[in-house]
């Protein structure tokens, strides 16, 4: 696909990402570096948590997620960084052996009325398992350039 700017995008417009599996080692790796809680790295222990088994964290499924979208290459060339996301949630854990495929909504599309070269869209990612059970959603604000 080719990159879009800021001006290509109008609020509706959506996009689909491919998929990717977790693997329990994948998760206990990331766990292990940057969520280091019993239920993310311990199977034997997670299974006696509130989760029943071993599961992501969520944040491993946000950037998960985030790299499924960015990997398209959609904003390759206008991509200008984030002043933040918001709105974030997570609806069911993921659990080893799951897909994840995400969709991204447009919702606003704003130019800068400082700086004419940008603006930002306010995109609502989705993130789905194989069952299409909602895992997690948050909405990012992209700092796009225009055409």
């Amino acid at each position: 696909m080719s990159t879009k700017f800021l001006d290509d995008l109008e609020p509706g417009d959506k996009f689909v990402t491919g998929g990717i599996t977790l693997s329990e080692s994948e998760i206990i790796a990331f766990a292990l570096t940057y969520d280091p809680q019993p239920f993310h790295l311990n199977a034997v222990v997670a299974a006696e948590s509130i989760y029943g088994g071993l599961i992501a964290s969520g944040f491993q499924v946000v950037s998960l997620t985030f790299r499924l979208f960015i990997q398209q290459g959609l904003l390759v060339e206008s991509s200008m960084g984030s002043p933040g996301i918001d709105e974030l949630r997570w609806f069911a854990p993921v659990r080893p052996g799951d897909t994840l495929q995400a969709e991204i909504e447009v919702l606003t599309v704003t130019p800068s009325k400082s700086k004419a070269d940008r603006g930002i869209a306010r995109l609502k990612y989705s993130t789905f398992n194989q069952r299409r059970e909602l895992v997690s959603s948050y909405v990012v604000n992209h700092l796009l350039r225009r055409r």
